[in-house]
């Protein structure tokens, strides 16, 4: 009897999958999707919570922008302000090279 191989089990392998940081639930991260899918979003965390920060990164910027210009002058004319814009410069890649970076935080008038 052959006891190698009846002992050695096989474990199924899986990709591994990039654990990301856990993002706070007011985080709108905006990306390549239509920019009312990122209002809508940020509509309706901003309603729960009170307040939001809008992230984008690279040719999403002017998105992210849109988003809070929808939000706050659009759907919620009058009842929001904007408390901070932060723009940044991130390094990525390999080989390195520079993205730039924004966090826009909205919050409602009290």
């Amino acid at each position: 009897m052959d006891s190698d191989v009846n002992d050695m089990t096989e474990t199924p392998t899986t990709p591994t999958e990039v654990k990301r940081p856990e993002m706070p639930k007011d985080v709108i991260l905006v990306g390549k999707k239509p920019v009312m899918s990122y209002a809508m979003a940020a509509l309706m965390q901003l309603n729960e919570s009170g307040s939001i920060t809008i992230k984008a990164r690279g040719n999403a910027i002017s998105s992210a922008v849109d988003v809070a210009e929808v939000v706050s002058k659009r759907f919620m004319t009058g009842s929001t302000v904007l408390k901070e814009v932060t723009i940044g410069t991130e390094v990525l890649g390999d080989p390195p090279r520079n993205v730039s970076t924004i966090e826009i935080k909205l919050t409602i008038k009290k």
